[in-house]
């Protein structure tokens, strides 16, 4: 007899020992009863309440078209917890001559079996409705005590050694800083280039991009509000910033929504997230204005000024410094030279990352030198 083996286990938390216990025990049972294993088919950290499981539909469109005589679990919940798939799925491999088996619960042929196997089904899928029902009567009570409940936690909070939300500072100036940026007049992208260019990343360890930035812009819990489910508990929280700061930003979601394109809104600002103050280091950013003439006139000005005053560097217009920055690449970079130096380095890199330094002797000299006196 030919069979193929599967296995499940639900929680993430658990690993695949539990998999590979249920394949022992199974491989075993094979070895006693002279079954063949032909195939091995296993889920992990899949709920066996629903069949949206890759390996279970592998398994099953296989069945289809192999020459099997049965398929074997380890138990009946781990084929189904639910009676309606397990009768389905059941009924659809019956018609390839397929009948299920199960390692640790033995099921007699004939009437007794039917109702042996029904009991079974009927006992898994009721400890699973059982488990949910307490898992989520479990959170619900977490929330109503503003604990942590499962799930990744926002920018700028960690869990207290108490189980509710602690503050974490590293996190939380970042979350200020998006706030004070955007609604000092930075753009998203202008923000996204900012905190990518200085290496930080979002909760999830991304970078930060324009969905991330309104997931965050967007989220009372920075300003203490507590939400789970229908649960909402104010001051629930430590907040990260003032109200007056969010209903700002909200304020300003609104305003640049509603406000009809200008003409220099699509400008693309070429050194956006490369370009970086020769006084204070923060980086450059793209500005628009318009003259007193009624002109209109692109600009890179350092973040920190814009943000804060905090830098005396003054604007520097867009096309001269693009244009005077090209002009630098093409004279220092792109030389004979310079282009067998980034070539050597890229097969070194190849070979050691530690060569990466090496190639941060790009653009050297005289045009070094003149773009820090231009930045500064």
């Amino acid at each position: 007899m030919k069979a193929y083996i599967y296995g499940r286990y639900s929680d993430h938390r658990q690993s695949d020992t539990s998999i590979e216990q249920q394949f022992k025990e199974i491989r075993e049972y094979c070895k006693q009863k002279d079954i063949t294993i032909v195939g091995e088919y296993a889920d992990r950290a899949v709920s066996g309440k629903t069949d949206n499981r890759p390996e279970f539909q592998r398994m099953i469109h296989d069945c289809a078209k192999a020459k099997i005589d049965m398929v074997i679990c380890w138990k009946v919940d781990r084929f189904a917890r639910n009676r309606y798939d397990a009768a389905t799925y059941k009924a659809r491999l019956k018609k390839h001559g397929i009948r299920v088996q199960y390692v640790k619960e033995f099921i007699p042929d004939g009437p007794e079996g039917i109702l042996m196997e029904a009991v079974l089904e009927g006992s898994a899928e009721y400890y699973s409705a059982n488990l949910s029902q307490n898992v989520r009567r479990g959170m619900m009570a977490n929330a109503e005590k503003c604990m942590v409940n499962n799930g990744a936690l926002p920018l700028g909070y960690c869990k207290g050694s108490d189980g509710k939300y602690a503050i974490d500072p590293a996190g939380a100036t970042i979350v200020r800083d998006i706030f004070e940026m955007y609604t000092t007049g930075m753009k998203a992208v202008e923000i996204c280039a900012d905190l990518n260019s200085r290496g930080l990343r979002t909760a999830h360890g991304a970078q930060f991009n324009k969905n991330s930035l309104r997931s965050i812009l967007s989220n009372e819990r920075y300003i203490g509000v507590y939400q789970y489910a229908e649960i909402r508990i104010e001051n629930g929280v430590p907040a990260i910033i003032s109200k007056e700061m969010f209903d700002l930003a909200q304020e300003t979601v609104k305003r640049r929504a509603k406000a009809p394109a200008s003409s220099w809104s699509d400008v693309n600002y070429l050194l956006t997230g490369r370009l970086f103050c020769g006084l204070c280091g923060s980086s450059m950013i793209g500005e628009s204005g318009t003259s007193h003439t009624g002109a209109k006139h692109n600009y890179y000005i350092c973040s920190a000024r814009k943000r804060k005053k905090a830098c005396k560097k003054k604007s520097v217009k867009k096309d001269y410094l693009e244009e005077f920055i090209a002009r630098i690449v093409v004279e220092n970079a792109l030389t004979d030279e310079m282009v067998d130096l980034i070539a050597t380095n890229a097969v070194e890199l190849q070979a050691c990352p530690n060569h990466l330094r090496v190639v941060r002797r790009g653009i050297h000299g005289e045009g070094e030198r003149r773009a820090r006196l231009l930045l500064s």
